[in-house]
């Protein structure tokens, strides 16, 4: 008879049809609620990124961290179609800016510049820390940098022997600047005095809020010597503001061939210690966004001006994918846990 037909559905089938569809739509409801609790909508995913994009800097600005996301964000912010700015957030050894991202909506627009000391060795060594090493996702590695013990260029210790005769004949005398507890900085020094058989306070730590203004104070006289990332002290080195002790690579820099390494001074557990970015995100980030990045930074890993820049200031490139920056991360946190029942430094 005309195009429709009418067809009889039983009472209780159409009881049921009604109750998987509610059923349906809920579940639509209830997936869409979790989405925007814990992430973005696939749609806002892929338009990603529509607007500036912020890499939080968890120590003070001439630090290391704020030198590997500026090195990032100069070449980044062309790749990626829109503004990359780096906001330094410091204090309390980097927790307080790692903290801010971990706890910032997982859209992709807030993340962070992360460091060896606050993903590893705060999170391994105190307690208290308000987050795991791993309550992060994990975008990439950015670049590992070398620990070299240093002292002002008129210092009276004229290389690392000197350096330690000083400590052993004068407990508790010589201080050293640190960007904080629980840093590179720090452990560098306690794995150096504990291989020497000498107590943590055979030396002094004075702690600053990045390495830069660690550095700051040994070049103003406020410290007597500082075992810090090459990064934040290779102008003042190459200058002669600076002199270079001692390095915590296996093998001699190419830029500084006079350095001994850890092991030919008889401190080689110093290699253990070594500096390190990466770029992290708050939990919950979608997998577009994480992707984006993956191929950003394999652009990045080729760039001209971002190699240059790591070359300047003797850091290494280490770009690596998402899961091999998970093991990187876990086994550092896992070290820096050993060495901290070692050293008696928990927490």
């Amino acid at each position: 008879m005309g195009c429709c037909t009418y067809k009889y559905i039983p009472l209780w089938r159409r009881s049921n049809m009604l109750k998987s569809s509610k059923r349906l739509i809920g579940k639509s409801i209830l997936v869409g609620l979790v989405a925007s609790a814990f992430g973005m909508s696939p749609a806002l995913a892929q338009n990603y990124p529509n607007k500036t994009i912020t890499l939080i800097a968890p120590y003070a600005a001439g630090g290391d961290s704020d030198f590997s996301g500026r090195n990032l964000a100069a070449v980044a912010s062309k790749m990626i179609g829109q503004p990359v700015v780096v906001q330094n957030v410091v204090g309390a050894s980097g927790t307080i800016g790692s903290q801010k991202v971990r706890t910032s909506p997982p859209d992709g627009y807030t993340l962070l510049v992360s460091r060896g000391g606050s993903q590893a060795i705060t999170p391994a060594l105190d307690s208290n820390t308000p987050y795991k090493w791993n309550d992060f996702t994990m975008i990439s590695l950015l670049d590992f940098n070398p620990v070299v013990c240093v002292v002002k260029n008129d210092a009276p210790y004229k290389n690392m022997k000197d350096l330690i005769d000083a400590i052993r004949a004068n407990p508790g005398k010589l201080n050293y600047a640190t960007a904080g507890p629980g840093t590179t900085q720090h452990l560098a020094v306690e794995v150096m005095l504990s291989q020497l058989g000498l107590p943590s306070t055979a030396a002094m730590m004075i702690p600053y809020k990045g390495g830069g203004e660690a550095t700051t104070a040994l070049l103003g006289g406020q410290v007597q010597f500082i075992c810090n990332n090459l990064t934040t002290m290779v102008g003042q080195i190459k200058g002669g503001a600076m002199r270079a002790l001692v390095t915590s690579t296996p093998n001699r820099l190419k830029d500084f061939p006079d350095v001994p390494t850890a092991k030919e001074m008889g401190i080689g557990n110093l290699e253990q210690v070594m500096g390190w970015s990466g770029l992290y995100g708050p939990p919950g980030m979608p997998a577009e966004v994480v992707n984006k990045w993956q191929a950003v930074l394999k652009e990045v890993a080729k760039d001209p001006a971002w190699l240059r820049g790591n070359d300047t200031v003797g850091a290494i490139p280490a770009i690596r994918s998402p899961q091999d920056t998970e093991k990187f991360a876990r086994e550092q946190f896992e070290l820096y846990s050993k060495l901290g029942t070692q050293l008696n430094l928990k927490k």
